[in-house]
């Protein structure tokens, strides 16, 4: 059977990315795109509860729905596609998901919702600032891709991979790593209004992070794909012990 592979991200149902997505998984499957009607960055794992949500069929198999990068996939799945997809593939994302930024990620976060429902699934990301040289992120989408339709992921992994927005010719190859730690300093812009009121931006802040051969920030900025397998179970367990007995003194 021909594997059934479901399409989305964060970015809108327009963005150049999710086009470019969807043309390399027609090469690994059959596609259907769901995807937002507009961009919705950084709504991380957010799910619409309060208002109703419409899925508009754009043209064959591709599907703008108003809601969250979660609301896409669960339509999808429940509703959209004909069965249960093999496959979720979730991008390309215009710019980074790294270090701390997928716990604030609509691109991975669809991806994590896919796992939940069961569904073998990968966030792919650009690393970098425009123009975008999706190209060179295809090779490595159809390459998971056919991986994890082949061997499989555990039922409670999916994988998050950053591509350097650098020409395919001058990447480096894969590097399979660990979640970095990014924070941005001044994050939060304090600015006034031409009325004179105050107000806040967030976003804009240099980011610092922790530099190490084996995480994802630093293999991206050594010119390497980063591949890193994120875990849906958050539980630390060598805390829990440290905890009861904490609890009894």
């Amino acid at each position: 059977m021909i594997p059934l592979i479901l399409v989305t991200n964060d970015d809108g149902v327009h963005s150049h990315g999710i086009t470019a997505l969807q043309n390399a998984m027609a090469e690994v499957g059959d596609v259907y795109v769901v995807a937002p009607d507009r961009e919705r960055s950084a709504v991380g794992h957010a799910l619409t509860l309060h208002r109703p949500l419409k899925a508009e069929e754009l043209r064959d198999r591709v599907f703008s729905v108003n809601g969250t990068p979660t609301d896409c996939v669960a339509l999808g799945i429940h509703k959209i596609l004909p069965r249960k997809p093999d496959l979720i593939a979730s991008g390309i994302n215009k710019g980074s998901n790294l270090g701390d930024d997928i716990t604030y990620s609509g691109t991975v976060s669809a991806a994590m919702e896919g796992t939940l429902l069961g569904v073998s699934s990968f966030a792919i990301s650009m690393a970098g600032d425009k123009p975008f040289m999706f190209d060179s992120a295809l090779p490595f989408a159809k390459r998971i891709a056919g991986y994890i339709l082949q061997k499989k992921l555990q039922s409670d992994i999916l994988l998050n991979i950053n591509v350097p927005n650098i020409p395919l010719d001058q990447i480096k190859g894969v590097s399979f790593t660990r979640q970095g730690k990014r924070v941005y300093d001044n994050a939060i812009q304090e600015l006034l209004s031409p009325s004179g009121e105050q107000y806040y931006w967030i976003g804009g802040g240099k980011p610092v992070w922790g530099q190490s051969e084996a995480n994802d920030i630093q293999a991206v900025m050594n010119g390497y794909v980063s591949v890193t397998p994120l875990h849906l179970d958050l539980t630390s367990y060598s805390s829990i012990e440290d905890l009861r007995n904490s609890w009894q003194d």
